[in-house]
């Protein structure tokens, strides 16, 4: 289990633990978390989990695949440097910790 950090974009923090292997969208939404969307239901092809990693997090996370960039393109709200889908980021016990802030549209 790890344990995220997810801040609201207005400034409400759910902190929530999430089993190893499973996505951050995943557990968010087993969690309650709101302001993630999730449409497609993690296929990443729709941008509705779209979040912001804590910069210090960045450099911890494996890099974006081509399809997740792509679906970056089509954001509702601002694309940051820390823009990422929560469906692609697989949580592993070394996530313990991660911060992530959650845009105000989906």
């Amino acid at each position: 289990m790890a344990r995220i950090s997810c801040i609201g974009h207005d400034g409400h923090e759910d902190v929530v633990e999430i089993r190893e292997g499973w996505s951050l969208m995943q557990g968010a939404r087993a969690a309650g978390v709101e302001g993630i969307v999730a449409e497609c239901g993690g296929a990443c092809s729709c941008a509705t989990c779209h979040c912001y990693v804590d910069e210090a997090w960045r450099a911890r996370l494996p890099a974006p695949t081509s399809a997740e960039l792509q679906m970056l393109e089509n954001v509702a709200d601002e694309r940051r440097p820390g823009s990422r889908l929560s469906c692609q980021l697989r949580i592993t016990e070394a996530l313990d910790g991660l911060r992530v802030s959650l845009p105000a549209r989906q």
